[in-house]
């Protein structure tokens, strides 16, 4: 009696640690069932915001093929740029309906205008928590959208002067060297009016933004008479290739440009100069246009790109001073080509309104090269 007792006991218990075992299995079951379909609706929300085609319309040596590369492998999408040589080439395309873009980089005075004209679309700032990167001074001086509601920071720089220091010697380091006789026929400046005009009334003592009529027209005769003689051509694209070949000696242009045409072996032979007296300066931001068809992945790309370590990457790339970001300094591992305490005594170019019509008539004036 007594082992049957046990017996049944056992049993008992045997059938009571089976059934737990199975309670076990199903609630784990359960759980793991829950999980997989927490994690199929994680992916598909992410799939949602990421992934596609982000096309970009930047100016040319402005975008880090490793940036982009890094984008694409994070956020399973494609990027497609296309490259301007000036803000009037791509102002005139857009107005043109030649859009389909979801980032452009237009400098400040076609920021505002393009505000003006309502064709952007308002940047949500709560999607671009890097935006807290920003720095005041380049907030300060971006008068036309502070509060960056329609456009976000990407640089802010100048146009300088290279000169190639193996053919040229004993030269003035402002911009009265496209006055210098010795150098005609191996000089280049920008074909860019509001580079120019400004450089002339800075060289005058005049703001990169007068519109003064006397004023503009003293600075459309100093470089019709004293600079334009010496210059073989108004030029925006080929310029740095042209310095490179050594077909000129002398150019108005980009550091980052001049810099990538030549071998790294090279760069001693070059004196990039941002004048003591200043001249026009530009901050480039980002803004969505209307017509944008992937406006979640460009605000996932403006706020990946202020990553202090991707825009770090970004000025390494160019040799950029950190003039916009207060964080990517402490990641550079690049000398800049210049300073950002150089661009002191330089001026941002505002929207002229109305007075752009004077600009366009006296530009006419100038930029054919007789």
């Amino acid at each position: 009696m007594s082992q049957t007792w046990i017996s049944k006991e056992v049993i008992m218990k045997q059938h009571t640690f089976s059934l737990r075992r199975l309670n076990l299995s199903i609630l784990f079951m359960l759980i793991a069932t829950i999980l997989i379909l927490i994690g199929c609706s994680r992916d598909e929300s992410t799939s949602q915001k990421t992934g596609g085609t982000l096309y970009l319309y930047n100016w040319t040596y402005y975008t880090p093929e490793s940036v982009i590369e890094k984008f694409e492998q994070e956020f399973n999408a494609k990027v497609v740029l296309d490259y301007f040589a000036s803000n009037e080439d791509m102002f005139a395309k857009l107005k043109a309906g030649g859009s389909g873009y979801d980032i452009v980089f237009p400098s400040q005075d076609y920021t505002s205008i393009m505000m003006k004209e309502k064709m952007l679309l308002p940047i949500d700032r709560e999607r671009i928590p890097n935006l807290r990167y920003i720095s005041p001074l380049v907030l300060e001086k971006a008068t036309y959208d502070p509060t960056m509601a329609w456009s976000v920071p990407y640089f802010m720089g100048a146009a300088g002067i290279a000169v190639n220091t193996v053919r040229v010697h004993d030269y003035p380091r402002d911009w009265s060297i496209f006055a210098d006789t010795r150098l005609a026929g191996r000089m280049s400046m920008l074909d860019d009016m509001r580079e120019v005009m400004g450089d002339a009334l800075v060289h005058l003592g005049y703001s990169v933004n007068s519109t003064d009529r006397a004023e503009l027209e003293e600075a459309t005769r100093l470089i019709n008479q004293r600079w334009k003689p010496n210059l073989v051509k108004f030029d925006a694209e080929g310029f740095a290739k042209s310095f490179a070949s050594g077909e000129f000696w002398v150019v108005q242009g980009y550091a980052e440009a001049v810099f990538e045409e030549l071998d790294p072996s090279r760069w001693h032979e070059v004196d990039f100069i941002l004048p003591p007296e200043g001249g026009p300066m530009y901050l480039d931001s980002m803004v969505i246009p209307k017509g944008a068809k992937n406006v979640e992945l460009a605000h996932e790309f403006i706020n990946f790109i202020h990553r202090p370590e991707i825009y770090a990457e970004f000025l390494d790339r160019f040799h950029f001073p950190a003039s916009v970001h207060t964080e990517a300094e402490a990641f550079m591992t690049v000398t800049p080509f210049y300073q950002g305490e150089d661009l002191a005594p330089f001026e941002l170019k505002h929207d002229i309104g109305a007075d752009l019509e004077l600009y366009n008539t006296l530009w006419q004036s100038i930029r054919y090269v007789n």
